[in-house]
């Protein structure tokens, strides 16, 4: 039987994700809601979001290691299995009786231990099956992959949670993860790890001591890979910028609806929505173009729009709510077109022994943004308000967009195919 084409495999793979995200979406709303209903605490809320990231930011770059030495099938499907596993437990106590919030905390740290495996396997898989033009229009596909599914999810949610409550929501998820374990299995991929497991077994056993210190020092490699690489090391960490000044506006969009326009929980949630459409039509148009031919300048034309967008919605007055749901769909329209092509040119660049290493170091130091810009935004975005916070936000994109594009590393990164030293 001739080899399957890696379209066919992408799109196996692609369909199980799909599901995943609906599913998981499904879930982790109704997880927020239960922690909401029962508590009434912003408290136990913000310790819920530390329990879903905290992983990813501590294991995610040893997840790297892991990634890069195993098959990715056997990343996959290990990582799904083992949400699944955690789900389950977690119907299991639901089924006891009242399920308690501390329960609901610990299971969004363990599933978010099996996304920091899932998702540097997941990046790592396209540029090991598809040819390297089709990268950052693939990347396109795979956003509107990850948009498509949790809008959906957020929406079923809503109608799931107060029919058929929280068990309901827990049960399709573990279908979801066994579905995508599934699609993994038919796809029948056969990349990854096959040079580790080669070097393993000439090493023979070794002691877990051992064992540490080489995870340890294959760590360090992929950030030494990374660093050699001067224009994605340059995009890494004005990415963590971006991050920082992003983070806070995700916190903020329910108060600018909601204070500043004098608007509903509804209008809330569709500003949410018009974001969402945004970044699922930014996915179309990114997978159909392409984007421009050198990818570090569309990065660059997307933070400038995103910044733009922004700091036109701090602008707006109370009666410009309208206007504000047109610059909540061009901030997620420019979405993609930041992410994408970043990705593409880490796929592109990276050797694929070190893909694994490189983006759960990228995942990780992205994680570890999110709390820092929470926490400053935390401390003076009351005092200063929503809307001059959104202000001040656009502005600061738009320079770290000038920035970025002045870094002659990534102005030139297409060309500079060869790594520089370190």
């Amino acid at each position: 039987m001739a080899k399957r084409s890696w379209q066919v495999k992408l799109a196996c793979v692609w369909g199980g994700e799909l599901i995943s995200v609906l599913t998981s979406s499904i879930l982790q709303m109704g997880f927020i809601w239960h922690i909401t209903l029962s508590t009434n605490s912003a408290s136990m809320l913000s310790l819920a979001s530390l329990a879903g990231f905290l992983p990813l930011a501590a294991f995610g770059t040893f997840a790297g290691v892991i990634v890069d030495h195993m098959p990715i099938k056997r990343v996959l499907i290990g990582a799904d299995l083992f949400i699944a596993a955690v789900s389950a437990l977690v119907a299991a106590v639901s089924a006891t009786g009242a399920l308690p919030v501390w329960v609901v905390i610990v299971a969004l740290f363990f599933r978010a231990i099996g996304s920091a495996f899932h998702a540097p396997a997941f990046q790592t898989l396209t540029p090991l099956v598809a040819p390297p033009e089709h990268l950052t229009r693939l990347a396109g596909v795979s956003q509107a992959v990850q948009s498509g599914g949790y809008i959906m999810g957020t929406a079923i949610a809503a109608v799931i949670y107060p029919l058929w409550g929280l068990t309901a929501m827990i049960a399709l998820d573990v279908l979801g993860a066994l579905l995508a374990t599934v699609a993994v299995m038919v796809a029948r991929l056969d990349v990854g790890g096959a040079q580790a497991a080669g070097e393993a077994k000439a090493a023979g056993p070794v002691g877990i001591s051992s064992r540490v210190r080489a995870l340890l020092r294959e760590t360090a490699a992929g950030y030494r890979v990374l660093r050699a690489y001067r224009g994605l090391f340059a995009l890494l960490w004005c990415g963590f910028v971006f991050t920082l000044v992003f983070s806070p506006i995700s916190a903020l969009f329910p108060l600018m609806t909601i204070d500043h326009f004098g608007g509903t929980t509804t209008d809330a949630a569709t500003a949410e929505i018009v974001f969402s459409v945004g970044m699922i039509a930014g996915s179309a148009l990114l997978a159909s173009t392409g984007g421009f031919k050198n990818r570090a300048l569309t990065v660059v034309a997307a933070t400038a729009l995103y910044g733009a967008a922004t700091l036109v919605a701090g602008l707006l007055g109370p009666n410009g709510y309208v206007t504000f749901l047109a610059m909540s769909f061009l901030m997620g329209v420019s979405s993609p077109f930041y992410s994408g092509p970043q990705t593409a040119l880490m796929q592109e660049k990276v050797p694929p022994e070190y893909l694994g290493r490189v983006f759960g170091l990228y995942g990780a130091i992205m994680s570890w943004a999110l709390p820092i810009g929470l926490a400053v935004s935390s401390l003076f975005a009351d005092g200063v308000g929503a809307t001059l916070w959104f202000a001040g936000a656009g502005a600061a994109m738009l320079l770290l967009a000038l920035a970025t594009w002045a870094i002659p590393s990534i102005r030139t990164i297409e060309t500079d195919s060869e790594r520089a030293a370190d």
